[in-house]
């Protein structure tokens, strides 16, 4: 999976630093844990010039998510996903090939909108920032599931995001074959909204 530090190449640009400070430490350890201090610190400037940039912590963790979702998912799991494969329910299947890898990985983090929805609360303006990301990914699931020719698409994208959030967990908890897991019953939805008569994918 790409990092932040992959596609910044500002270190002199006084606002991506504090951004880049804070992916840092929001990705590892929550909001709430991280206080303003820690990221002044962080980021290497003046106070003033912290808030200068971010009025306050909430514009800054606003900043982290929208971040988070250009490198993430848009910037990242989507692409990849339709770039391994050349037919759309192959590549709804490949998104858990991405996180298979993503899983693998030593630094694996969850997902920022979930550990942000639950840490905040779905009232809190961050927690209605994360729902609105997260049903930006699950847009991008029904996109698929349209060009696939799947039946009821928005249903099919609601049931395809609890596969992704709910192996995501299972990752946090330790499961690191969690998507292999998902990918399977994935196949299955799969085949219970593909219209009868049409040709199947790879499974």
């Amino acid at each position: 999976m790409r990092t932040l530090a992959d596609d910044l190449e500002a270190p002199d640009d006084v606002h991506t630093r504090i951004v880049v400070a804070a992916y840092g430490l929001f990705s590892r350890r929550g909001i709430r844990d991280v206080g303003v201090d820690e990221l002044i610190r962080a980021s290497g400037v003046a106070k003033a010039t912290f808030y200068r940039h971010f009025p306050s912590k909430n514009h800054l963790v606003l900043a982290f998510l929208k971040r988070r979702d250009e490198l993430w998912m848009m910037g990242s799991v989507v692409p990849e996903a339709r770039r391994r494969a050349e037919n759309p329910e192959d590549q709804l299947l490949a998104i858990f090939d991405v996180y298979d890898e993503w899983f693998q990985d030593d630094d694996f983090e969850a997902c920022s909108f979930v550990k942000v929805l639950l840490e905040m609360g779905a009232a809190h303006p961050l927690g209605k920032a994360s729902i609105e990301y997260l049903a930006r990914i699950r847009q991008q699931v029904r996109i698929l599931a349209d060009e696939a020719g799947l039946a009821d698409s928005e249903a099919f994208a609601l049931s395809w995001h609890i596969l992704m959030k709910g192996s995501i967990i299972a990752a946090a908890e330790g499961d690191k074959l969690a998507a292999r897991r998902a990918r399977k019953m994935a196949a299955g939805l799969i085949a219970v909204h593909r219209p009868q008569g049409s040709p199947q994918g790879s499974p």
